[in-house]
């Protein structure tokens, strides 16, 4: 253990910078505003790979473009669907007051892992007891979980060999004995996103597949160990670089948005991403780590889970049923659908589609009262297409805006640069930044 920590600590410590959000942008290679490329190069948000995030640079922008309309510093924001962490993250780095909202247990923890404050010599010790020798894995891996979880699986087919699992499961035990909440948080949600790295498949917005030539170059116990020690070694040494970042700050609430946004007016700006209406599931881009970290135990739960998220898929069933809405574009669109159903791959689709957008009203029309007069909301959408019927959910959320009272600002093409996986990999359809204005 010894010799675990003086090495950690010979190269973590130093002086922490005064960051800045332009010194934390520094080591991305190629910033765009509408992609999320290089992000992995960017302190905290290599953590756990995010194709589908919007870039920081979305936030200084929407601060700036705020700020003139406010006519004063923007000093609040709040995110409804916080996924990777992104505008609570640079909300710290511009020094505003960031609320977060995320169903999602896993990404909630990955979130709060990014925003903690940390006593970096006691998150030192901690891991290196958690990995000290011997570790010794643990029989009954992962209880609950989807049997194709662990070796043989099913048909032959799993995501970690029996040497791998017992192996997370005896790290995972032993971050469990951690007495910090935040230093075993910030453990746990990084063993999550490594063990994803090495299980075989490859998990995108079009679902779980296994890797090529999976057989022959599958992890064992020690590239487990090994890869969680780079991983917490690089994020210890990010947290005491961006130590002085402008505030630490930060109000995450877990939960449904639908739930849980305010209804008085707090809040200078709102910058999210809603999940689209794809008919995936977008919980299941996180299916493994939900499981072998234990958020899950068992399906109902995961069926709860699913349950929670907007009606933007078809997997799970539930009630789609909703309020009459003000969109022409919508009501052309839900009749279209009605009429190819025996051409769609779920009969339920032109219902979940109407539900999305009164899930979407309902979140538009509480902002409307949480963002203060010309306050503005950004919201990046993407459009979806079933059985020919094209929905253009830009022009059905600008029509809804508008019926709230809501002012639409602008509305600019969006992740031009590459496909996004929540469109499951169909670059026609196009992805697009909504700006409204209270």
């Amino acid at each position: 253990m010894k010799t675990v920590e003086a090495s950690l600590t010979t190269e973590v410590k130093g002086k922490p910078s005064a960051a800045t959000f332009a010194h934390w942008l520094d080591g991305r290679k190629t910033p765009f505003l509408s992609t999320n490329a290089g992000a992995s190069e960017i302190a905290f948000q290599g953590w756990r790979n995010f194709k589908e995030a919007f870039a920081p640079e979305l936030i200084a922008q929407a601060v700036e473009e705020t700020s003139v309309a406010l006519g004063r510093p923007v000093e609040s924001c709040i995110d409804p669907f916080g996924g990777s962490g992104t505008t609570a993250l640079a909300s710290q780095f511009l020094g505003i007051r960031c609320t977060t909202i995320e169903v999602n247990p896993y990404l909630a923890d990955l979130i709060e892992a990014k925003l903690s404050a940390y006593d970096c010599d006691q998150l030192i010790r901690d891991f290196a007891a958690v990995v000290r020798e011997p570790l010794v894995g643990l029989e009954g891996v992962f209880p609950g979980a989807p049997l194709t979880f662990v070796e043989p699986g099913v048909k032959g087919r799993y995501l970690f060999t029996q040497s791998a699992a017992r192996c997370i499961k005896a790290l995972l035990k032993r971050i469990d004995d951690v007495k910090d909440a935040r230093n075993r948080r910030l453990m746990r949600v990084l063993l999550g996103a490594q063990a994803l790295q090495l299980s075989n498949v490859v998990v995108s917005g079009k679902g779980r597949r296994y890797r090529r030539d999976w057989r022959s170059s599958q992890a064992d116990s020690s590239d487990i160990v090994e890869a969680f020690s780079e991983a917490v070694l690089k994020a210890i040494y990010e947290i005491r670089r961006y130590d002085g970042r402008a505030s630490k700050d930060y109000d995450l609430r877990r939960g449904d948005s639908r739930n849980l946004i305010p209804t008085n007016p707090v809040f200078d700006m709102a910058v999210f991403s809603p999940p689209y209406p794809n008919s995936f599931d977008y919980t299941d881009v996180y299916n493994v780590e939900l499981w072998i970290c234990g958020y899950l135990k068992d399906a109902e739960a995961n069926r709860n889970l699913r349950r929670s998220t907007l009606r933007s898929h078809v997997q799970v069933s539930r009630d789609y049923s909703g309020p009459p809405l003000h969109s022409a574009t919508l009501s052309n669109v839900v009749k279209a659908l009605g009429e190819v159903r025996s051409a769609l791959w779920d009969s339920q689709i032109p219902e979940m589609v109407s539900a999305y957008f009164c899930d979407m009203n309902l979140i538009m029309e509480k902002l409307a009262r949480a963002v203060v007069p010309h306050g503005r909301i950004y919201m990046v959408v993407g459009d979806s297409r079933y059985a020919g019927v094209y929905v253009p959910v830009s022009k059905i959320l600008q029509e809804l805006a508008l019926s709230i009272g809501l002012s639409v600002v602008s509305e600019e093409p969006f992740r031009s640069m590459r496909t996004s996986p929540q469109q499951g990999g169909r670059p026609e359809l196009l992805e697009t930044l909504i700006t409204l204005s209270r």
